[in-house]
């Protein structure tokens, strides 16, 4: 009987001993870093692929508290999808709870001013988990211009460049809502009161601003050539802005716009059409909305490339004084035997 007690005894404390070695390994700190890193956790992922991004991304002391709490609690059936941190000190209860709860840690991603909703799709899937094939099948069907209001020409209203946070799983309908929002907060009642007063509607200042940001990349200079179109609006004129017949040809890259181009048939050509064309030609910056919206009040109708090719523009009052400016323009590209 004697001997059964003893071994008892041994067993129990065995037996606190494992306890007290499993709650140190749960509990006690288990990384040393310098900053905080993250993982990222795919639908893919299983339980042990998991551990071996802890183990590559912080090395950790001892990976076998986390493990027993995978087997314990199932993690394959509890893990989500996300970026979270592994910050210095932590342990791997915390980790462990921070990832089963979902306790994600934003991504900053840039939304930019590019060109086209296909190359900001592709841009934005590179900074999430959103498939680019996925965010743009959603973004472009019929079904969601119905929901918001939008055309396949507006889409490009909706954005807003600029860096904003999002989880890093983020879906297509809620980073799209998130554009939408964000938009809605844009156009407040001061920049609605501007639109107003020129006389153009909120997606009408967003193709404005479009055109203005494909005329230059000088941003002191937006506004005076925000100022020139909306001369030109008010006085009935066609816009002419080469940009938009660029975008009618879908060729950007060139630098000298041919008589026969002037003809093409197309909603966007400014040269054939008067007015707006039905949507932005890139999604505009927030520089080219905002010198919409306050451009400079002045004299100008006609503007034309410098010809020492700085991006910048002369501007002229008078056709007379843009056809001279043309000209100094045209012997610069003949000189550089630059056709198109």
């Amino acid at each position: 009987m004697k001997k059964i007690l003893i071994a008892i005894a041994i067993l129990a404390i065995i037996a606190c001993g494992l306890v007290g070695w499993a709650y140190y390994l749960v509990i006690h700190p288990q990384f040393r870093l310098d900053k905080s890193v993250y993982i990222y956790i795919y639908p893919n992922d299983s339980a042990a692929s998991i551990m071996q991004k802890i183990q590559e991304a912080a090395e950790p002391a001892s990976m076998l508290g986390f493990k027993l709490l995978a087997h314990h609690n199932n993690l394959d059936r509890q893990k989500r999808t996300g970026r979270y941190a592994i910050n210095d000190g932590d342990n791997m209860h915390t980790l462990y709870r921070r990832i089963v709860s979902n306790q994600q840690t934003p991504v900053k991603v840039t939304v930019p001013a590019v060109r086209t909703v296909s190359q900001l799709v592709a841009a934005v899937s590179k900074q999430i988990m959103i498939d680019s094939l996925d965010l743009a099948a959603f973004a472009q069907s019929p079904g969601f211009y119905a929901r918001v209001g939008y055309t396949k020409e507006t889409l490009p209203t909706m954005f807003l460049p600029n860096t904003y946070e999002f989880y890093w799983d983020v879906s297509p309908e809620r980073f799209m809502i998130r554009m939408m929002n964000e938009r809605r907060n844009f156009w407040n009642e001061s920049r609605r009161a501007k639109a107003e007063a020129i006389g153009l509607t909120i997606e009408q200042v967003m193709t404005l601003a479009s055109i203005v940001d494909e005329e230059t990349n000088n941003n002191a200079e937006k506004p005076i050539v925000a100022g020139l179109y909306i001369n030109r609006l008010k006085r009935g004129m066609l816009l002419q802005a080469d940009p938009t017949v660029k975008f009618a040809i879908g060729d950007f890259t060139r630098q000298r716009i041919l008589a026969a181009d002037l003809e093409i048939e197309s909603p966007y050509n400014t040269y054939k059409h008067k007015g707006l064309p039905p949507g932005p030609i890139r999604i505009a910056s927030l520089q080219g909305i905002e010198s919409v919206l306050n451009h400079a009040k002045h004299n100008y109708l006609y503007m034309c490339a410098k010809e020492d090719f700085s991006g910048t523009h002369n501007f002229a009052t008078t056709l007379a004084q843009h056809n001279a400016n043309a000209r100094r323009y045209q012997q610069a590209l003949n000189k550089l035997k630059i056709k198109k």
